[in-house]
């Protein structure tokens, strides 16, 4: 799927099964994974060269990693709609034995996750060893990381940066949402994250930035950043989102970084968002 309306459309439908994945749980975080759902759509439905006989070793496709794992309806939604499991399987969403948990895990054997992500800091490390195995094995696919920029206080994320540039892994696209929120609050207020371009040059990375809510963008940042791979340089796209996109009571807090709605806030967001797909 390349038409730009086409992904919109389908955007929306993933930010509908985000909020009543959420709802249907009484527990998640809806606020960074409505955010992330027109990058998810991008990178599922045409940009990711990826197979659906889903098997772990992934040799000769791409790969991506959610480091931030607590975003995981949004990547649920994705895979479901991108046809990795059947989307009904999507209300079972954190229901006791279900594959899909608040966080992305590897024993339930869910099609689409290789690891298991959520403790923060963690992702960058993991999918460098994917992609270092990837040049060993001459396999000439892309890996594909996503972090939150509250995520990025961690020190674990600046010693794989490190590590990165050093090993010259050019196969690695990471993108960061940057969208200013975490739990406690705003980003600047709790740990402050300075210039993060400066910062990723500084360790040896190539930066793009993206507006992460502009289809056209993203596809074309997208493309830019795998242009730039096989040049002995890392690259990071630091993606501007608002957390809550799309639903107007949502956005501009930090507050629904992990609050369920309730039934008469979940019909209101409903109401905001245009059933494209037809619901689970």
């Amino acid at each position: 799927m390349t038409n730009i309306n086409q992904l919109i459309s389908t955007s929306s439908q993933i930010r509908r099964d985000i909020l009543r994945m959420v709802h249907g749980a009484s527990s998640g975080h809806p606020g960074g994974s409505l955010g992330c759902a027109d990058f998810l759509t991008a990178l599922y439905f045409s940009v990711l060269n990826h197979r659906k006989d889903f098997n772990m070793d992934g040799t000769n496709e791409d790969l991506f990693f959610l480091s931030n794992g607590h975003i995981s309806p949004v990547w649920y939604s994705a895979l479901a709609r991108s046809g990795y499991f059947d989307i009904s399987e999507l209300a079972t969403f954190r229901k006791i034995n279900s594959r899909l948990q608040g966080h992305p895990t590897t024993h339930e054997n869910l099609p689409g996750v290789r690891v298991a992500s959520g403790s923060l800091g963690q992702g960058l490390s993991v999918a460098l060893g994917a992609a270092l195995t990837k040049k060993l094995n001459n396999d000439q696919s892309l890996i594909y990381t996503l972090h939150g920029d509250g995520e990025l206080q961690e020190g674990q994320i600046w010693e794989a940066a490190m590590f990165a540039a050093h090993q010259k892994i050019d196969n690695i696209i990471s993108t960061v949402d940057c969208n200013n929120r975490q739990i406690d609050g705003d980003v600047e207020d709790v740990l402050s994250l300075g210039n993060l371009g400066a910062k990723f040059e500084a360790f040896g990375w190539k930066v793009l930035p993206m507006d992460g809510h502009d289809m056209e963008n993203i596809l074309e940042t997208l493309a830019k950043a795998k242009s730039e791979t096989g040049k002995g340089i890392p690259i990071v796209i630091l993606m501007k989102t608002e957390m809550g996109q799309g639903v107007d009571f949502m956005m501009g807090t930090h507050k629904w970084h992990g609050v369920a709605p309730s039934d008469e806030q979940l019909e209101n967001a409903l109401s905001q968002l245009e059933e494209t797909l037809g619901d689970y």
